[in-house]
């Protein structure tokens, strides 16, 4: 249990609520027809491809209205704690903004919390979550607002809470988590704040889940790949290529595919059939790294497939074109 586990607090906001509209929810799960408006949250520093995904998300500007970017937290090699990890995500998405050529997207970036969540009912204020907070309270249950979220959900779970009305004007779609019958619920973003997590499983809000090991890692390049249909292309081609070599300097062995499954959370807007999902009972985040399941619970739609070479072929058209 974590240390301000607060079982009360999270069984209020227990999808079993008869507030939640079952129907209006399962409309917001389906995936949008037309054009909508998007806010990006990403610990852009973390690995290499919330660079990809990023870059791909602004490349489809016609159907993707993107009206803000919020920095989030991460703690690893990388970082010397989530405050460091956020300011260098903040850093690395205006570095990529400038290769893309979006200087006016510059003022839409914002700063996202310096820590997790120290409970389940204790929101940490950023300038990131009180903008989600007031944007989204300006949009409705039938025109949401979609979250697409690449990190540690912590941000999003904030604005949830400093705003509980927003629950049922957004869209979140993230990240997080690996396959409901994955043997260990150890994955990255889940981990670093399991009360988020509960947050937003819980609260009832529509949420569309792209789980990590054994789902989304099938969305893997190699240097092949990097080096045939992305290299020489373009400036940020190459910064995204370079990006990725650097990483995998000293990788095991000299066959080695890297995942870059942040891209497959835009993935889910685009136009085209990319994924395979369903809906499946919001799953429990537990603190001893599993999940709970309770059918008794609200529906999320989750992605249980990844049509690898299809993504890929439509992620080179984007990153390559001239605007």
């Amino acid at each position: 249990m974590g240390p301000n586990y607060d079982p009360q607090a999270f069984f209020r906001i227990d999808t079993s609520d008869s507030s939640i509209d079952l129907p209006a929810l399962l409309r917001r799960l389906e995936k949008p027809a037309g054009p909508v408006d998007v806010v990006l949250d990403t610990d852009t520093y973390n690995e290499v491809d919330d660079q990809f995904a990023l870059s791909y998300l602004v490349k489809m500007g016609d159907r993707l209205r993107l009206q803000a970017i919020y920095a989030a937290p991460f703690f690893n090699e990388k970082s010397t704690g989530p405050a460091d990890g956020m300011e260098k995500s903040y850093r690395e998405i205006l570095t990529l903004l400038g290769l893309l050529h979006r200087e006016d997207l510059k003022p839409r970036v914002y700063k996202g919390s310096p820590r997790y969540l120290p409970s389940e009912t204790e929101p940490v204020a950023s300038p990131a979550a009180e903008h989600l907070a007031k944007l989204a309270a300006g949009y409705t249950p039938e025109s949401p607002l979609y979250v697409v979220a690449l990190g540690a959900i912590t941000n999003v779970a904030s604005a949830l809470l400093l705003e509980p009305s927003i629950r049922d004007k957004v869209v979140i779609v993230w990240l997080g988590g690996h396959a409901h019958d994955w043997p260990k619920n150890n994955e990255f973003n889940l981990a670093q704040d399991v009360a988020a997590a509960r947050v937003v499983f819980g609260c009832g809000a529509a949420v569309v889940q792209l789980p990590c090991m054994g789902v989304v890692s099938g969305f893997q390049l190699s240097r092949a790949d990097l080096e045939t249909y992305l290299k020489g292309k373009n400036p940020l081609c190459d910064y995204l290529v370079d990006t990725v070599l650097r990483d995998m300097e000293h990788a095991e062995v000299p066959t080695w595919s890297r995942v870059i499954w942040d891209v497959t959370a835009v993935a889910w807007l685009a136009e085209g059939d990319f994924l395979e999902d369903r809906l499946e009972h919001s799953p429990i985040p537990e603190y001893g790294g599993r999940y709970s399941f309770d059918h008794n619970r609200h529906f999320i739609r989750y992605v249980y497939h990844v049509y690898r070479d299809r993504l890929f072929a439509d992620l080179v058209a984007k990153l390559t074109q001239d605007s």
